[in-house]
């Protein structure tokens, strides 16, 4: 049963200082036998949730614009989700996809496929997560072009595994301590063109030119005469628009001259949808804004509305690896593929185009914001994937990473959950089933918070 609070609110109500009583026993618990490896901004105690609300263990309820990270497309437990995960777990809960058959396994993959970009048909390998996602597509890159070096992004985030988070470029700190990298990987800058590391601009770069942007042109211009023979490269792996990074979007020919690239020698082109994929730009896959067509994709987060589910959609010609060749126990749980259907239905239906208005409403206030905050630099993003970028002098650029993590904050002590990405840049990811009030409330806090940071 969901709390009096949150039946009848779609709106912040904070009743106690934060944390609360409970909420600060439960953190001083976790702090005794939890990994200190993870990564916590504010001391946000989850209780229960729907929609875009969240109540903690004290009763205050939120404003989610994080959704989980970008997870919870749908909501918190929405109604048809939970009814599918219900009916499914009275019916059974796990034989593992690797070595039995069940109808939910086809009947998602079918749907993937015919949802991905590109007209090719399809197939489609599940597993748990984004970073699994990765490291499955990576494999089934090498293993059908025979080749093991791999081409990537500064900013990227692929996940911490072994394999991914020699792909990932996000931090530092990330890779510390674990040694060399497990894969071959040749980083380069991505196309972000609010802080481009060649100085140029998209009308000085080619970016609105056939020949492409220099930061793509780069790969074939000097990176595939120096240090990754072409023969020798097996992919290239992009965010469409790029999340841990700072949220960026990058020029459309910046994809397509990728995808050029890649078709001249032969290398496969991975798109990591984790985070902007399934619904959060305001199409299912972000690709789509773009007219980019991947040769792999890697996709989670979103995919099952919170239930650990990944999935890697190729084309069926290039995912045709032996039996044995990859597989998951859990991966595709049915349990999990449940929830996605349901979760792909409602975005069809109506998450989708509510993603797409919302997310228009939202930057747009966002950039109202701009024109009134000197420290906001620059305001991104595509649907419900917003990024607000903070900095010191607008004419350095200089990042305002303190002042960003202040203003989380603010938010949260006045009932908004946000998060940050990049250096310093604020993500919002809310659920796709906001309402135009409840963005409103979002910008005045916003508004409300950077005042009280820069005062």
């Amino acid at each position: 049963m969901l709390s009096t609070a949150l039946e009848t609110t779609k709106l912040p109500q904070i009743h106690t200082p934060l944390p609360g009583p409970q909420a600060q026993a439960i953190i001083d618990r976790d702090t005794k036998f939890i990994s200190p490896s993870y990564t916590r901004s504010y001391p946000l105690v989850m209780q229960r949730g729907t929609g875009a609300m969240i109540e903690d263990v004290d009763g205050n309820v939120f404003l989610d614009f994080n959704a989980g990270v970008a997870v919870c497309a749908t909501g918190h437990s929405h109604p048809k989700v939970v009814a599918a995960i219900k009916q499914q777990v009275d019916e059974f809960i796990h034989i593992s996809g690797t070595d039995y058959y069940y109808p939910h396994l086809p009947a998602l993959a079918q749907k993937l496929s015919e949802l991905a970009p590109g007209d090719d048909d399809k197939r489609v390998h599940f597993g748990n997560s984004g970073a699994e996602a990765v490291e499955g597509a990576i494999k089934l890159a090498m293993f059908s072009t025979h080749r093991q070096k791999l081409i990537g992004f500064f900013g990227a985030f692929h996940g911490r595994t072994m394999g991914a988070l020699s792909l990932t470029g996000s931090k530092a700190r990330q890779r510390s301590g674990f040694g060399p990298q497990a894969l071959d990987v040749t980083h380069v800058p991505y196309a972000n063109c609010y802080r481009c590391p060649y100085n140029l601009t998209p009308e000085s770069c080619g970016a609105h030119e056939s020949k492409g942007p220099h930061c793509a042109r780069i790969i074939e211009d000097l990176i595939l005469k120096t240090t990754v023979p072409p023969d020798e490269c097996a992919a290239i792996i992009v965010e469409p628009v790029q999340g841990e990074g700072g949220y960026v979007v990058p020029p459309a020919s910046f994809l397509h001259t990728i995808r050029s690239i890649a078709n001249k020698y032969g290398i496969k082109v991975v798109a990591d949808e984790v985070q902007a994929g399934m619904g959060r730009t305001g199409k299912m896959f972000a690709s789509e804004h773009f007219d980019f067509v991947p040769d792999i994709i890697a996709s989670a987060k979103g995919i099952a509305s919170g239930l650990p589910l990944s999935a890697v959609i190729a084309s069926a010609e290039l995912m045709n690896w032996p039996p044995g060749a990859h597989a998951s126990t859990f991966g595709g749980n049915p349990v999990a593929i449940a929830a996605s259907l349901v979760t792909i239905e409602l975005l069809e239906t109506e998450l989708l185009t509510n993603a797409a208005v919302m997310g228009q409403y939202l930057l747009e206030g966002c950039r109202n914001l701009m024109e009134k905050h000197e420290i906001i630099g620059d305001v991104r993003g595509k649907g419900l994937m917003i990024g607000i970028e903070l900095v010191k002098n607008r004419t350095t650029k200089e990042p305002a990473a303190p002042e960003r993590d202040q203003v989380e904050i603010e938010c949260f002590h006045r009932g908004l959950i946000i998060q940050g990405c990049g250096t310093s840049t604020i993500r919002l990811s809310p659920p796709l089933v906001i309402d135009r009030e409840q963005c409103d409330f979002a910008l005045q806090t916003l508004d409300d918070a950077i005042g009280a940071v820069t005062q």
